[in-house]
């Protein structure tokens, strides 16, 4: 069964300071992003859902969205402070949307089919979208996916990161993710703080639509709490750990050797250049992808 990819891609990225889902890091000028939609393309994907904000939708549509044109099929949602459950307004003073979990909310009404979460500025693995493929081909109902990478394969050399710490239980269900940030490539690895093959959440998801439900209700009530709070965000992970909680889902860890390459910091770019390059050399990729 052919599933949606819901990319969330309303992040100016203020760490790398520019709008790096635009960046280009392959040898034609390819975007981190190009390479997971041409992944989630040959897992099944069918159609591509945005998550994006108004500012800077010319620009994206411009330089991102028209390169799918007549390749898969494209659409846009847009994420804002203020589009909030009826009864809410946003807090004077507050400036930034509410989390990734708010992005996936605002999508509720473009996605009606199996989907798949990612990042826009991270290069999760043609293996990762395979899984996640063949995982979404027979899910239902409160049947979950994440895909689970190694710590080790996820830092960058150029400062600390945030990571979703990921436990589960002997079935391979998540049992909860812990949102850590600052992970520096210093404190993993034998005798260290963290092991080496730590499973941790990228925020590479796969759902049913029976996720919108739960995470309208979440929603209301982290704004009851927290609406109020000018930095306060409504974190993915934690709202799956809520549904697991709340027995909505059960979500199946789908283990990746696959390594991570994101840019988080702009120093980060020629590592990622490399990188994909080399998978090029390899030909995990063509030269040119579109």
């Amino acid at each position: 069964m052919a599933f949606t990819l819901l990319v969330l891609a309303a992040g100016m990225g203020s760490r790398y300071g520019g709008l790096k889902q635009i960046d280009p890091v392959g040898p034609s000028g390819e975007t981190v992003l190009d390479y997971a939609v041409f992944d989630a393309q040959r897992a099944g994907c069918t159609r591509v859902v945005f998550v994006i904000r108004r500012d800077f939708e010319a620009l994206f549509r411009e330089k991102i969205g028209a390169r799918y044109a007549g390749r898969i099929a494209v659409d846009y949602v847009f994420q804002s402070l203020d589009q909030l459950p009826p009864g809410f307004t946003p807090p004077a003073g507050r400036e930034k949307p509410w989390g990734t979990a708010h992005a996936v909310w605002c999508a509720r009404e473009a996605v009606k089919e199996n989907f798949a979460v990612i990042n826009a500025d991270d290069f999760y693995g043609a293996d990762s979208f395979a899984r996640l493929g063949r995982f979404l081909a027979g899910a239902q109902g409160g049947a979950w996916a994440m895909v689970g990478f190694k710590l080790a394969n996820t830092l960058s050399e150029h400062g600390g990161v945030s990571r979703g710490i990921c436990s589960s239980d002997t079935a391979g269900n998540l049992t909860g993710s812990a949102e850590t940030h600052g992970i520096t490539r210093e404190e993993v690895g034998p005798g260290k703080k963290y092991a080496a093959d730590t499973i941790v959440s990228l925020n590479c998801w796969g759902f049913t639509p029976t996720l919108f439900a739960g995470l309208d209700a979440q929603l209301r009530d982290f704004l009851a709490l927290q609406g109020r709070e000018l930095k306060a965000e409504f974190y993915l992970p934690v709202a799956v750990s809520t549904a697991i909680e709340r027995g909505q889902a059960a979500v199946s860890v789908l283990p990746t050797e696959s390594s991570w390459f994101g840019i988080t910091y702009r120093d980060d770019k020629p590592r990622v250049e490399a990188a994909i390059a080399a998978l090029v050399r390899d030909g995990k990729y063509p030269a040119r992808l579109w």
